[in-house]
């Protein structure tokens, strides 16, 4: 599997570059970079992930007059197989540089703009992200070194989790997700609200799971009371928005909330795998659901079907993927004994149906022959794929919860 990641890396090198001489050749030799490396890692996870950078990479073509064009592609390749390859790796050192692989090439992209570069917003993105990283990085080091049920585990646990939070945007430590999401291009946006939340998940959980003690169910009360903070926030500052984009921003903040809740599993091994396989699968909807919400953004329309389709799995109708992902999540809170948690998302859940049947209203046009429509199709088919019961993703988790437990980090 290194080899093909290393073999995958060169040729992405090569590509990024022939930026200057040719823009399409950056684009093949991106795909077939990410190609390489889905080859030698095949599972469920690795094919999702694959299909949303492909996704990613894709809606950067509606960009006609992106500053980095060329290099864009390369970058997302480059934060797909970070991505791809956190999955496998156990390394202490390799996971945190997997962590800075992933958020470092968004503070570029994020201020790309078609025509106009979006300073300003970068500006405030970055400075969130790099506290984020610092506190993640300090947290993870105190936690991986700290002494048997110490108060450097509880200072590390809490440090970890802050810089978590403001990674990938759970309230209260929310307060860049409204402002960057509306300001900054959709389709820059698109990869930051899905294929950048992966890595701070995964890796999360391999620490966590690595370095679980008797003070581990105290500490996650902390962990509980944000998700459900994050949930609460999320969806009442989505019902009370006017303008798509920050529906949507507010829509990820609540989003974020669910997957961290399945956090609170690590207090027992026994269901990490239904934890795991809920928290991916939002994950992969809320990845989808945001790729085709804001590719219709970009473009001004969107085809009536695919907006509802994808509203309603993010509603969580049977058999979309958004229903088994919280049935999942359900479960698994159930199961540890967070009852209340578990009841806090299902009253979420039914508070954001009136704002993503608005999206959608707000984002349909009829029936539309564009681009962006050809990708929101793709990721109502990913959407649409748990027709067939996802137990092929169950045990996906459950082969990834048993390298969390052979392997500490």
């Amino acid at each position: 599997m290194e080899l093909s990641i290393l073999i995958a890396l060169v040729i992405l090198s090569l590509g990024a570059a022939s930026v200057f001489k040719d823009t399409r050749l950056v684009l093949a030799t991106s795909l077939i970079a990410l190609a390489v490396a889905f080859s030698a890692t095949w599972n469920a996870y690795t094919f999702f992930i694959a299909t949303i950078a492909a996704l990613n990479i894709a809606s950067l073509e509606i960009m006609k007059r992106s500053q980095i064009k060329g290099l864009d592609y390369a970058l997302v390749a480059l934060m797909a197989i970070a991505t791809i390859y956190v999955f496998f790796v156990n390394d202490f050192a390799m996971l945190l540089a997997m962590f800075v692989v992933v958020s470092v090439p968004t503070y570029l992209l994020v201020m790309v703009g078609d025509g106009k570069s979006n300073v300003d917003v970068g500006i405030k993105y970055v400075t969130f992200m790099v506290l984020a990283t610092i506190l993640f990085i300090i947290g993870a080091v105190l936690l991986v070194n700290s002494p048997y049920s110490s108060l450097m585990y509880v200072i590390g646990y809490t440090t970890l989790i802050l810089g978590l939070c403001i990674e990938i945007g759970v309230a209260p430590m929310h307060e860049w997700v409204p402002d960057v999401f509306t300001a900054a291009d959709p389709i820059p946006i698109s990869i930051i609200a899905s294929l950048a939340k992966f890595v701070p998940i995964v890796i999360a959980y391999k620490i966590l799971v690595s370095t679980a003690n008797p003070l581990t169910p105290f500490v996650t009360m902390i962990l509980a009371i944000l998700a459900a903070i994050s949930m609460f926030i999320g969806n009442i500052g989505a019902l009370t928005s006017k303008e798509t984009s920050r529906i949507l921003a507010y829509s990820t903040v609540a989003n974020m909330g669910y997957i961290l809740a399945t956090l609170t599993v690590v207090i027992n091994f026994n269901w990490i795998y239904l934890a795991l396989t809920g928290a991916m699968l939002q994950l992969i909807v809320n990845s989808a659901g945001k790729i085709g919400f804001f590719t219709a953004i970009k473009e001004g329309k969107g085809s009536t079907p695919l907006m509802y389709t994808l509203a309603l799995s993010f509603i969580g109708l049977p058999p979309l993927m958004g229903f088994w992902s919280k049935l999942f999540i359900l479960t698994s809170l159930v199961y540890v004994g967070y009852v209340w948690l578990a009841i806090v998302l299902v009253i979420n859940s039914a508070i954001s149906v009136p704002y993503y049947i608005r999206i959608a209203r707000n984002l349909s046009k009829g029936w539309v022959l564009s681009f962006a429509n050809a990708i929101a199709l793709i990721t109502v088919l990913i959407v649409l794929i748990t027709i067939v019961p996802p137990d092929w993703f169950v045990e996906a988790m459950k082969e990834f919860s048993k390298i969390l437990f052979i392997s500490g980090v």
